[in-house]
């Protein structure tokens, strides 16, 4: 294969500071998830028919999809199933009361993470229209 016929090195999409940041929170959380899911099979939490195992499957897969968003969250909805997964931690809450803290930290930090961030990008894409408007 000849210098002529190699392919160019593919360039990465550019990120906003909105999806970035959110996928940063998200992925931290995600570990938080499943300690949580342990947590609550360790202190039995869940309700008498339903075997404590679940608390694992319930923190793994919450941390699974919370991974998964990372992917997504580009488009509005990814955003939004960001912000139903929050809601899935802080529901951990009526289980493990502790929960509610984490709940209010990462749900605090990834909503300053999709608003900021959105403000950020707005901005940088006014000055990316308007050059000379920099000052």
């Amino acid at each position: 294969m000849s210098a002529a016929e190699t392919p160019a090195p593919r360039t990465r999409r550019p990120r906003g500071a909105a999806e970035s940041l959110a996928s940063i929170v998200l992925a931290f959380e995600s570990i938080i998830a499943f300690l949580g899911g342990l947590v609550i099979y360790g202190l039995r939490a869940l309700p008498e028919p339903i075997a404590p195992w679940w608390g694992i499957v319930a923190g793994t897969v919450v941390a699974v999809l919370m991974i998964l968003t990372t992917r997504f969250l580009r488009y509005a909805w990814g955003i939004a199933l960001g912000w139903v997964l929050q809601v899935v931690v802080a529901l951990g809450a009526f289980l493990v009361p502790s929960l509610a803290i984490v709940a209010l930290i990462f749900g605090g930090m990834y909503a300053y993470a999709t608003i900021k961030g959105a403000a950020l990008d707005r901005r940088n894409a006014r000055l990316a229209a308007n050059p000379a408007e920099e000052a």
